[in-house]
């Protein structure tokens, strides 16, 4: 965006909130590592894990408690505050919020069956549509007549709220899903909340200041925040684990944040040229969780085809391949953020910039990636000639 659009922006207290909760999370995780300690919510070492020494988790609670502190920060800075006083999205994520990570706290502890997890998780979703996150219209690419491409669906309320609930369901087992290597969960939700407030950010420019646009910048500002307090704590060798009542929080902040942004617009009046501006809510929500998504769907089809309940757990995610082929640590943690990076920065260059210099930078980037990750192979086969 030029300067003259930016100038207006709120960036720096963007920018301020989210520092403060990453150096709340930050300090406060030493403390939540001792109390984790002491109560015994410790992860010792498994025949799936990777790590090989007992680790105290529970380092959610920190970076819930970093929230809650950057959101109390904005409320008391007037441009901010308007996250709150036209809409409760960001007190629906408070208290949606604190109820998952009491939760997966209490996971972290006694280990809690997966269906009574989920029950959870649906209520906390349902907690976030009482406080008005969800969908209100959603695009299709199908039922449009001769000036338009594809048709919008009005949702009533309880259209709306269960898709809600859907996003935050899926949200939620694939951030935990993905959470088996150290600084894995972390890194993908700080970047993934940075690509949604760039979005929104974005958002908030090109709707002249809508107040609707603050809440999602807001709830995605104080999440890149508190994980990226928690990365120097967790990040290999790590010190904590943020366990389930981590992993949890960030898919729920994340769905939150996605469906405050991408759920109340208005896609009206549009034609075949505003195809890419009217998919783009869409694309980034998919591109910044496509990682861990692909990695739950690709666990739910190998463990039903087992025969076994897809919430059980094996050795066989894509952080466990990366280091199948010969990736250490953390160069698979670093090779996922790449791909991830390169997914969501590049849905969001392409939404918030015109011209082709952002296709360009998308598949230099693309292909970076690929050539990275194909290194062990590469040197395998190289080594296998030589001999």
């Amino acid at each position: 965006m030029p300067p003259s659009v930016t100038a207006g922006l709120p960036i720096r207290e963007y920018l301020l909130v989210a520092l403060t909760t990453a150096a709340l999370t930050f300090l406060l995780t030493g403390l939540v590592r001792r109390f984790a300690t002491k109560v015994g919510a410790i992860a010792n070492p498994r025949s799936r894990d990777v790590h090989v020494i007992p680790i105290p988790r529970m380092g959610g609670l920190a970076m819930y408690l970093g929230v809650v502190g950057g959101m109390a920060l904005a409320h008391q800075l007037p441009v901010l505050r308007r996250a709150f006083e036209y809409s409760l999205d960001p007190v629906g994520v408070l208290i949606g919020g604190g109820v998952i990570v009491l939760i997966g706290a209490l996971d972290d502890r006694f280990e809690l069956d997966s269906w009574t997890k989920l029950a959870g998780q649906v209520m906390c979703a349902g907690i976030l549509v009482l406080f008005g996150v969800q969908w209100f219209s959603f695009w299709v690419p199908w039922g449009g007549d001769g000036d338009s491409l594809g048709s919008v669906l009005v949702l009533d309320q309880n259209q709306g709220g269960l898709l809600a609930v859907l996003l935050v369901v899926t949200m939620v087992n694939a951030m935990n899903f993905v959470d088996g290597l150290d600084g894995l969960a972390g890194g993908l939700g700080f970047i993934a909340a940075a690509a949604t407030a760039a979005f929104s950010l974005g958002l908030l420019a090109n709707t002249g200041g809508d107040v609707g646009n603050y809440p999602p910048t807001l709830i995605a500002a104080t999440l890149a925040g508190a994980c990226l307090g928690f990365l120097p704590h967790n990040f290999q060798p790590a010190k904590i684990f943020m366990g389930d009542s981590g992993s949890m929080m960030i898919g729920l902040m994340l769905a939150a944040a996605s469906t405050s942004a991408s759920g109340k617009i208005s896609y009206t009046n549009f034609g075949p040229a505003d195809t890419l501006a009217l998919l783009s809510p869409l694309l980034v929500v998919a591109a910044v969780v496509f990682v861990p998504m692909l990695d739950l769907l690709m666990a739910v089809i190998r463990r039903t085809r087992r025969g076994e309940s897809p919430f059980a757990a094996d050795k066989m995610h894509l952080h466990h391949r990366l280091l199948e082929i010969g990736h250490s640590q953390r160069r698979a943690v670093l090779l996922i953020y790449l791909w991830a990076s390169l997914l969501a920065f590049g849905a969001v260059s392409v939404t918030l910039f015109d011209g082709a210099a952002g296709f360009w930078l998308f598949g230099a980037g693309l292909l970076l990636a690929i050539l990275v990750s194909a290194i062990p192979r590469l040197k395998s086969r190289n080594q296998g000639v030589q001999r």
